[in-house]
Order: structure tokens, then sequence, then C-alpha cells
């Protein structure tokens, strides 16, 4: 069979490859602990354990009971655009028309739709080393090709204005962040934003940000929309972290008004329209016992941040940057090893711990860094750190 050649340029997404490979060692007596061994601690999805807040369950079950199943508008539910345009103003201080929100199914399906809308054969897009991975492979499945920054702790795991600047060329369309970033938990400096929107307005180019973590920011100085810096700026958020219904495939996007048109025209033909389902369900988000319970997890994954970053640090595991959002650590085990791609198996294998290699999230800092999500159980973090502190020693480097 003949494949499409731009498979070639889309990588196997190493974060799921790895959780199989956790999944087939969980099923062996290794993990068994009837036949002695232990059982595996995932640490490696970004997907909270606290799942949907109980009113949205609620509501899924109401739209089921009532028959509330039909299409939507492939725009989404105008009372859910109403919604979010208000949370924008409440959590952010912000004034974002509904007109400009387009939910999807998912925040995949957002960038899928945004890549497609504006890039082609030819274009480039710059984007951070490190990155979410798939962020790049949206931007070749649009046959254009992503250009790797390399970000170092120096500047927060974060592209900078003079980077940007360096890299642009005639083919530049666009830049694609991600603040708070994805494998890092680090936001870009608000100044450092504000001089890059600028750079790339100048030269006629598009500012994406990524904000699915937004909601999960836990330090003052961050946790602010880039939509304040002007309308021309396209948002992509996402119903799965802050909000905690991941299964759901619910996200959507903040548009310029001139690419609300062409987005749902796409939206039409490819999705028809997010679940309805979720959509209905999601509208219990914002009510105001929902709103109280997110906070209180946020409040917990902060107060796990605060204890699994020193407890890392403590095992020789360095954090560069502290993590100021979203729920991951993204550390150096280069006292350890000089391929995190087979320290994270090895680890695997030895202390029944999954983490996610550097591999997934470009080549830069590929062989040193492991990403840890903080995402789990009290209980699971520190049964952890216990098993890690008394097999490190032993796989310390000379």
């Amino acid at each position: 069979m003949k494949l499409a050649q731009r498979l070639d340029r889309i990588d196997p997404f190493y974060v799921m490859e790895c959780a199989k490979a956790a999944d087939e060692l969980a099923r062996t007596a290794l993990c068994d602990p009837a036949q002695g061994g232990r059982r595996m601690i995932y640490l490696n999805i970004g997907e909270p354990d606290f799942g949907a807040s109980p009113g949205v369950a609620e509501a899924a079950a109401r739209c089921i009971a009532e028959g509330r199943t039909q299409y939507t508008a492939a725009a989404g539910l105008p009372a859910l655009r109403q919604a979010i345009s208000a949370w924008y103003g409440q959590h952010f201080g912000l004034d974002v028309p509904a007109s400009r929100i387009v939910i999807t199914a998912g925040a995949s399906a957002a960038l899928q739709l945004v890549s497609l809308a504006l890039f082609e054969r030819g274009d480039e897009v710059l984007m951070p080393d490190p990155s979410y991975p798939c962020n790049r492979h949206f931007v070749a499945a649009a046959d254009a090709q992503a250009v790797l920054l390399p970000a170092g702790a120096d500047q927060r795991f974060q592209p900078s204005c003079a980077q940007v600047e360096a890299a642009w060329n005639a083919h530049t369309r666009a830049v694609l962040l991600a603040s708070p970033s994805n494998p890092t938990g680090t936001s870009i400096e608000p100044a450092e934003l504000a001089r890059i929107v600028a750079a790339v307005r100048q030269r006629g180019g598009l500012t994406l940000i990524d904000e699915i973590y937004l909601g999960l920011s836990y330090e003052e100085a961050f946790g602010h929309s880039a939509l304040a810096l002007g309308e021309d700026i396209i948002s992509i958020n996402s119903f799965s972290k802050y909000f905690g219904m991941t299964g759901w495939r619910l996200g959507w996007l903040v548009l310029p008004p001139a690419l609300v048109g062409p987005v749902e025209k796409l939206a039409q033909n490819l999705f028809i329209c997010p679940s309805s389902i979720a959509q209905h369900a999601a509208l219990a988000c914002f009510e105001e016992a929902s709103l109280a319970e997110y906070e209180r997890r946020r409040a917990v994954l902060k107060a796990r941040r605060d204890r699994i970053v020193p407890a890392l640090q403590a095992l020789g595991l360095e954090v560069p940057v502290m993590p100021d959002g979203a729920f991951y650590v993204w550390m150096d085990v280069s006292a350890f090893t000089d391929n995190a791609w087979d320290f994270s198996f090895e680890l695997m294998r030895r202390a029944q711990i999954a983490l996610t290699p550097g591999r997934d999230f470009g080549p830069a800092l590929a062989s040193r860094f492991l990403r840890l999500s903080f995402a789990s159980s009290d209980e699971d973090l520190d049964e952890a750190v216990w098993r890690l502190a008394a097999l490190l020693p032993s796989l310390r480097r000379a």
C-alpha cells in the first residue's frame, strides 16, 4: 500500500509508546503483588486524577436522559460559547466576544483546524524545543514545516524574541507557543511574550498560543492570557486539564474575527460538530460549585508540586526551573545517564515507575531530561520517591 509522504514527517507519539510498554510490564509477575511484584506507578501521562466534576457528570446524564444528543452547530453550542466568553471576563478580566470562540473536538482538533486553515507547503512555523510533540505534527500534517528553537533553562525553556527574529525568513508564517508549557510546566515571561507578539506582528505573521494549562497557573507573575495582547492572537484551549474532562474530547479556539468563518467551514466538513453530550455537560463547568472545585484542585496540584520538586532534587534529579503551571516536572537525569530514553525503561523495570523520556519533545534536551507528571495521587508520588531513593544511589555516574 502506498502511503502519503506526509507520514514520513510525523514521528510516533513516544509518550503513548512508553505508556504501552508500561502497561505490558504491568501485566507481568514483576508488577503482580500476588507474585511478589509491585504495582506500576504511572507518572507519565498528562491526565489529572480528579476526573470531571460531579456537576459535569450529572449534566451529561441529564442530557442523555432528555435525548439532547443531536448535532450542534459546527462552531458549538451558543450557550457554551457565551459561558466561555463570560469566564474570560470573570477569570482574566478580558472582553472576548462569544463570536470569536469556536468549540472543537479537543485542543487537538483546534490545532488541526487552525493548521489547515493557515499553513500550506513551503510555510514554516517557529516553536520551542522542548515542546509538545503533536504541535509540530499538526503543522507537518498541513504540509508545512516546524522550525524548532532550542530553549534552555536560562530562558525558562521558552523561546526569546531574539531567537524568533533571528529565525524569521521569507517562508515563516507564524510562531506556535505554549504557556504554561508541556513538558516543562514553565510560562513565558509576560514582557518577553509581548516582545515576541510585537515582532511577529511587525513581520506580518501570526502568534498562536497553546493555553490549555492556563487555568493551572500557580504564580502571580504568570497565569495571564496572551489574548490581552491583541485581537490577532489565536488561542488554543481545552476542557481536559483545568476542567478535568480528558476523555470527553472538548476544547475551543479564540480567533481573530476574520478567521472564524474559514475555521467553521473546515469544522463543518471535518468534524460536523464536537460531541453534543460533552458540550451540554461542559456548561456545568461554569457553575459556582464547579468553579470552586476547580480552584480547590488547583491548590492541591500546587501543594503536590511544592512537595515533589524538593524531593526529586534531594535525590539528585535536578529541576533547573520550578514549574509555575500545569502538572509536570522537567528534570535533568544527566547525573545518572546520558540516555534518558533507556533510563526511563530501566526505571520501569527496576522501580516499576513510568515516566516520559525527553525524546518526544524535541532533540535539544532529549538525552538529558525526563518528564514527571504530578497529576497523580499523593500516595503514588510518595511511593515513587521512596522507590527512587532506594534505587538511584546505585545508578549515579562516577
